[in-house]
């Protein structure tokens, strides 16, 4: 998978699931869990995140 989420900022907000065009993430014990098999690395999500926790590859 190349989108990764760092636990240590991932708040829970849920502002990527709402974000996310595939329904890729969800939230599961209060941390945005991606679903590689869904993800389409589009990068919506890494904008949306106000904590900065996605990253997507360079």
């Amino acid at each position: 998978m190349a989108v990764k989420v760092d636990m240590e900022l991932c708040t829970g907000c849920g502002a990527c699931v709402e974000a996310c065009p595939v329904e890729a993430i969800t939230i599961q014990n209060d941390k945005a869990r991606i679903d590689a098999e869904k993800c389409v690395e589009c990068g919506v999500c890494e904008g949306e995140c106000p904590t900065e926790a996605i990253s997507l590859p360079d």
